[in-house]
């Protein structure tokens, strides 16, 4: 069982809010203009400067956590979210240049 304030809970949560940002996005800009999701995401590994843009944005999924469990007090779990944020973004910086 995994406790309320934790580090564990905090790097779970970390690597799931981008993925919900990136979904957000995805239906924000393009699945109004009948892309589907598969193809947008062929997108993101052709353009480079796209996946940039994308992995910006469903960041700031991370910063709202973070910000949440610092002004709740649970700093074990905000330690978490930050790590997390530290593995995909760096994950991305690597991708980007390969």
């Amino acid at each position: 069982m995994i406790k309320k304030d934790s580090p564990q809970l905090g790097i779970i949560l970390g690597f799931l809010a981008p993925l919900l940002g990136l979904i957000v996005y995805y239906f924000a800009v393009f699945y109004s203009k009948g892309v589907g999701f598969g193809e947008f995401l062929s997108y993101l590994k052709e353009y480079r400067t796209l996946l940039t843009g994308v992995s910006s944005i469903s960041l700031v999924a991370n910063a709202l956590l973070f910000t949440v469990f610092i002004n709740t007090r649970k700093d074990q779990t905000a330690k978490g979210v930050f790590v997390a944020t530290l593995i995909y973004g760096i994950a991305v910086v690597i991708i980007k240049f390969v």
